[in-house]
C-alpha cells in the first residue's frame, strides 16, 4: 500500500493555490474554470482533483497559504528580543504584501466571496483574529517593558494598529503614485502614538516623512 507524506502532499496542495491566485485576482472565482486553474498550475485535471474537490476549495487554499506565512513571520517575531523592531517588520511585511499586483483584485473578490459562502467568511474571520494576536503579543510584551502605554487592552491596541497598518490596501489602489517608503514610515509614527511608545524609534513627526 502506497503511503501519503503529507509535507509533500500539502507542498503540491499550495503550489496548485500559488499558481491559481493570479487567475482569481484578475477573473474572479465564478469565471475562473478548473481549466484554466490546470493550465496554469501544469497539470492535469485527475491531479488537481486528487489535491482539491473543487475550484472553490483551491480559492480556500489561499487561506491555509496565508496562515502558513503569517505562522512563519510571527514565530520569528516572538524569537526577536526587541517587540518594537518585530512589529516595524511586521508593518514593513503588510505593506510588501499591499503593493503586490495582484492583491487588490484578490481582496475584491475575497470580500465579495465572504458575503456569499460562510466558509470563506469564516476563513477571513480567522485569518483577522491571527493577526490580533500575533500582534497584540507584541504589543503586551512592550507593555511589560515599560517600553508602551497604549491606555487599552493589548488586543485592543493590536485592532487599532492593524486599521492604521491595513489603509495600504485602501489607498494603494486609487492613489498608486504614492510614496510608499514614506507612507510605510508616517504608519509607523502614527503606530508608536497609538501604543504611546517611548523606547528608541521614530522620533520626528509624520508631516516630515512627506518631506
Amino acid at each position: 500500500m502506497r503511503t501519503i507524506d503529507p509535507e509533500k502532499h500539502r507542498q503540491r496542495r499550495m503550489r496548485i493555490v500559488e499558481a491559481a491566485v493570479a487567475l482569481f485576482a484578475e477573473k474572479g472565482l465564478a469565471a475562473t474554470s478548473t481549466a484554466d486553474i490546470c493550465r496554469a498550475a501544469g497539470i492535469s485535471t485527475g491531479n488537481l482533483f486528487h489535491y482539491f474537490a473543487s475550484k472553490q476549495e483551491v480559492f480556500h487554499g489561499i487561506f491555509e497559504l496565508d496562515r502558513d506565512e503569517w505562522d512563519h513571520h510571527f514565530a520569528a517575531a516572538a524569537a526577536d528580543p526587541d517587540p518594537w523592531h518585530a512589529l516595524t517588520v511586521v508593518i514593513d511585511r503588510v505593506a510588501a504584501d499591499t503593493a503586490h499586483p495582484v492583491v487588490a483584485g484578490l481582496l475584491v473578490e475575497m470580500v465579495a466571496q465572504s458575503h456569499r459562502d460562510p466558509v470563506t467568511a469564516r476563513l477571513v474571520a480567522e485569518g483577522d483574529a491571527r493577526m490580533v494576536r500575533g500582534i497584540g503579543a507584541l504589543v503586551r510584551r512592550m507593555v511589560e517593558a515599560g517600553t508602551a502605554d497604549p491606555g487599552m487592552a493589548a488586543e485592543e491596541a493590536a485592532r487599532w494598529v492593524l486599521t492604521l497598518v491595513e489603509s495600504f490596501y485602501g489607498r494603494g489602489y486609487p492613489e498608486p503614485g504614492r510614496d510608499r517608503a514614506a507612507d510605510v514610515a508616517t504608519v509607523k509614527l502614527l503606530v508608536a502614538r497609538v501604543l504611546r511608545y517611548r523606547g528608541p524609534g521614530p522620533q520626528e513627526d509624520p508631516d516630515d516623512a512627506h518631506t
